[in-house]
């Protein structure tokens, strides 16, 4: 009988964590050995996920365990322990540009047909659609969330302050959202009395019932429906543009199309079709036939043309530029090249672009090269107000600062895909005009939206057993940081109104004496909580699944500098733990400079906080008394190294990723050999402790002589790397693999 006591499950991901991941486990393998535990890889990268999709396409030797299905039983098991890294959220262009590697790499996988044509098609796109967009998180998230800055990394931030940008009362900066014709002014929802069946129907003009999707909902589950209507989102995204225009400020658009894998594609297409409306008008038929798809951007137009003679390229490249003399100047993802915030869905994400431009005074970058006030643009309006609330705030009272300021940390609703981001498998694009409805088995209707040719209608689900554990999970926090808690629910909106309503009820089975705990709406909670942040008090928001994904980049981003170092912990509703390596993303511009100049600044700390975490739950849970040793010395580590600056730099030549996690390892086998809880522990690891000590110079001289030249890309692949290669790559110190040798031997 296999068991998972005594085991933490540590993902293999994507990009900088991946090549991150080569350089830490030797160090942290050597140290969870003394204690008894195993760490095990599980590869839950874009690229494992795809080869693990399509075993049949692969021969028996290419063919790999589907470690997200994996990892999906486990969470129902009380004894997981997972730490989970960031993974690539992947757009449609990210999602084929692997396919296409894994082909280059010998792999006989099928193109993603983006319009089947046939059964054959229709299956491999299901397939692969099941990979798009935040297809791992509703998988492992089988708890709700708890994320909070740790102490150390808030001290480290008060001693230390990163840079904010200076913000004036006649900032033009602004955002923009529909007033009418979105999912928030079309939302519906109710409570499903008791367990049964509804079914997803349209109804065409003529009456025809066609049946999109039959759903078995729980007792106590809260559903919604919305829809929004594409005649109001273009004439609302014209109007911004010309608006813009005529205000001097950059055009800036903010949506989330990697999670809102169906919607958010579908807004940023029209988006690039309205913007470049002459473009697309001119050359439709033509772009048509091509196939190019506004929902992957601007760069398909300019793929999709290479095919053609050089004469018609260049003729739709020079409309493409002449577009730029009419209307607004656009905030750019890179000056230099030119590349705006239309050209690639997955390059602007509103949680990391919005708290990014708020955190530079407002302003972001144009083709100028230079920063500039912007309207951003944020179609959607359940949370663009949150934003401008921010923005408001910041005209008037200045910047934060890090030195004073206070923290808020979020307990989230998500588990059991609570409130899942777009409810991929219940949207639709309509074909028609008519009616979408939700209807009961005795024909009952529910819910029901009139819909044109084009809009967006979707439906989401959240059941009631995450729910009270969410607002358990919240009442928990509260009492143990002895901190005021606010539910940030609307009570004009139709879904917060039926989760208000199960608050209040399980509030009740809890103490709530000496504790503040209040519901306000979006916009009470956001300026309570910046009021108090700026005395330096701190304030818990307890949010559904989508803001709470938006307000752990947006404080920590002005609290830290960055959301990378937050502390994720998601305790299972089945007893197990995650734990998660902040919310930095999967930084690919960190690669990029590995290829160039072989230094990777990627910021290992969420790993560092995940990691010790894990340990102390192993500690308690699994009653591992030299794990719960470890977790302490490992926080001990994580506080100096923060306070003697050993964290990556961004420069070529000094210290990167690889001497950071050396700093990180040396911290750690001191504390442990110096501590006396357990002088058996600390014997054990008291060799390895001097050998680091006594090696550093040389360690470190040896990583940075390793900088400063290109590594080839060719050499190991992108979404595909080979683990051996990109293991000589980020463990170039033959002093420290020789000690670490020795300690494992």
């Amino acid at each position: 009988m296999t068991t998972n006591k005594q085991t933490i499950y540590y993902t293999l991901t994507d990009e900088a964590p991946s090549l991150a991941t080569c350089s830490l486990l030797p160090i942290v393998r050597t140290f969870t050995k003394a204690a008894g535990i195993n760490v095990k890889i599980t590869d839950i990268s874009l690229a494992g996920r795809i080869l693990a999709a399509f075993p049949d396409y692969l021969s028996e030797d290419q063919q790999v365990k589907d470690g997200l299905a994996f990892l999906g039983e486990l969470t129902q098991d009380p004894d997981a322990n997972i730490i989970k890294l960031p993974n690539i959220s992947a757009s449609v262009p990210q999602l084929t540009a692997c396919i296409a590697e894994l082909q280059g790499q010998g792999y006989k996988l099928p193109d993603f047909p983006q319009d089947p044509q046939n059964d054959e098609e229709k299956a491999i796109n299901e397939r692969y659609s099941k990979i798009l967009g935040s297809a791992v998180n509703p998988v492992l998230r089988e708890g709700n969330s708890d994320r909070r800055a740790p102490k150390a990394v808030k001290n480290f931030a008060r001693k230390f302050p990163h840079s904010m940008g200076k913000w004036s009362m006649a900032s033009r900066t602004h955002a923009d959202y529909m007033r009418g014709g979105d999912f928030y002014s079309k939302e519906q929802s109710f409570t499903m009395p008791t367990e049964g069946d509804v079914r997803i129907e349209f109804v065409d003009a003529d009456g025809k019932v066609t049946l999109k999707k039959k759903l078995h909902l729980e007792a106590g589950e809260i559903m919604d429906s919305m829809c929004m209507s594409v005649k109001a989102l273009r004439d609302f995204l014209e109007a911004t543009m010309n608006d813009a225009k005529e205000d001097g400020v950059l055009w800036s658009l903010h949506v989330k199309a990697t999670m809102m894998k169906v919607s958010h594609p579908i807004v940023f297409g029209h988006a690039v079709t309205v913007y470049y409306k002459e473009v697309f008008e001119k050359w439709g038929e033509l772009f048509d036939e091509l196939g190019v798809n506004p929902k992957n951007g601007l760069i398909d137009v300019y793929d999709k043309v290479e095919t053609l003679p050089r004469s018609k390229r260049e003729e739709i490249h020079r409309d493409i530029l002449a577009t730029y003399e009419h209307r607004p100047h656009m905030a750019m993802v890179d000056s230099y090249k030119g590349i705006t915030n239309l050209h690639v869905p997955s390059d602007v994400i509103v949680d990391a672009s919005m708290p990014a431009m708020i955190r530079n005074g407002g302003k972001m970058w144009g083709g100028d090269g230079k920063p500039a006030d912007c309207k951003a643009v944020m179609p959607e309006s359940t949370y663009a107000k949150i934003y401008q609330e921010m923005i408001n705030f910041c005209k008037t009272n200045g910047a934060f600062d890090p030195t004073t300021m206070g923290t808020v940390p979020n307990v989230g609703l998500m588990a059991k895909k609570a409130e899942e981001y777009g409810s991929h498998d219940k949207t639709y694009e309509l074909e028609e005009a008519g009616t979408m409805r939700v209807v009961d088995t005795k024909g009952n209707v529910l819910m029901s939206h009139d819909v044109e040719k084009g809009d967006i209608w979707r439906a989401c689900q959240t059941k009631d057993e995450p729910v009270r554990d969410w607002v358990k999970l919240a009442v928990t926090r509260a009492r143990q940081s002895d901190t005021p808690a606010i539910f940030w629910l609307d009570r004009n909106r139709p879904h917060d109104i039926e989760l208000i309503k199960k608050v209040n009820c399980y509030l009740q089975e809890h103490d709530l004496e000496g504790l503040d705990i209040r519901i306000n709406t979006y916009e009470e909670a956001i300026r309570r909580s910046m009021e108090r942040m700026l005395r330096g008090r701190d304030t818990i928001s307890v949010t559904g699944n989508v803001l709470r994904d938006y307000l752990t980049d947006l404080f920590p981003i002005m609290e830290l500098g960055t959301s990378a170092k937050m502390l994720s912990i998601v305790p299972m509703l089945k007893g197990g733990g995650m734990y998660e390596t902040g919310a930095g993303g999967s930084a690919p511009k960190h690669v990029q400079q590995v290829i160039e100049e072989n230094h990777l600044r990627w910021d290992s700390l969420g790993e560092f906080l995940a990691l010790a975490v894990s340990l102390e739950d192993m500690g308690i849970k699994q009653d591992n008394k030299r794990a719960a040793v470890l977790a302490k010395c490992l926080d001990e580590a994580t506080e100096k190294l923060l306070d003697n600056n050993k964290s990556p730099s961004r420069k070529v030549g000094e210290l990167d990723n690889r001497g950071s996690h050396f700093y990180l390892g040396m911290y750690w086998a001191q504390a442990v050999a110096a501590q006396t809880e357990d002088p058996e522990l600390a014997a054990d690891l008291a060799d390895f402790a001097k050998a680091l000590t006594d090696n550093e110079d040389k360690i470190i001289g040896e990583l940075s002589d390793d900088q400063g030249h290109p590594v080839k890309e060719v050499e190991f692949g992108y979404y595909h790397a080979k683990r051996d290669v990109i293991k000589d790559i980020m463990r170039p110190s033959k002093t420290l693999n020789a000690i670490l040798a020795d300690a494992n031997s």
